[in-house]
């Protein structure tokens, strides 16, 4: 439990999941519109319990099947692999659509405020689907169970090490919320701000995103060949 490896794994994993800009932008208008704090926090928490549920039921099915996940078993190398080959597409999709200038923001951007206009219950189930199907964060979950079941825990320390990785995948959305939630107007305009950097880049922050975690899970991958 006690491994800095694995910590620095959960770390990177879970705040690769955090850094979901769909997600990220919702909060921001639902932090910026009416009944800030209540909304944008049901929203967090929903967030949070999609990401525990995730992680148990991985970790439930790798317990059950008792598969292996140390480095260079074929599960995991096969995960690494096709993990890189999916996020290298989706990585190559987002970033090769060279848009001129004044030409109308990526699909997802120009959802948002419609996504943000729903009832409240019905936003956050469309974002915990969202995050269900993102194939970005399917992996990292992915990766961040295997990470636990490879460390060989015991029930109590795998569940608290669960919960720093749920904590870690949500880093991103609770920052600005707690900012919020402690000096709401003097936040107002750095999220104004925010918002407006995330539309203008987000399509390149998934992009490299992608790319980078593809670049990572192969090198994974190939070490795993190598170890088998």
């Amino acid at each position: 439990m006690s491994d800095p490896r694995l910590w620095a794994e959960l770390l990177a994993y879970g705040s690769g999941i955090s850094l979901s800009p769909i997600h990220i932008g919702l909060l921001l208008l639902l932090l910026l519109g009416p009944n800030p704090l209540r909304r944008g926090g049901l929203f967090v928490l929903s967030w949070m319990a999609t990401i525990a549920v995730m992680v148990t039921l991985l970790l439930t099915v790798g317990h059950g099947l008792l598969l292996s996940m140390e480095q260079g078993s074929s599960h995991r190398t096969g995960l690494d692999l096709m993990g890189a080959g999916a996020l290298l597409a989706l990585g190559i999709r987002d970033l090769l659509p060279t848009k001129a200038a004044g030409s109308e923001p990526a699909g997802w951007i120009r959802q948002l405020d419609r996504f943000c206009a729903l009832p409240l219950p019905l936003l956050i189930g469309v974002s915990a689907a969202i995050e269900v199907i993102s194939p970005d964060d399917l992996f990292l979950l992915a990766k961040g169970a295997s990470a636990l079941l490879a460390a060989d825990l015991d029930r109590a320390q795998e569940l608290l090490l669960a919960g720093a990785f749920t904590l870690a995948a949500s880093l991103l959305l609770l920052l600005p919320f707690l900012a919020v939630a402690l000096a709401r107007q003097s936040m107002l305009p750095l999220l104004q701000r925010g918002k407006q950097a995330l539309y203008a880049r987000g399509e390149l922050v998934v992009g490299g995103l992608s790319l980078a975690l593809a670049a990572y899970l192969a090198w994974q991958g190939i070490e795993g060949l190598r170890l088998a």
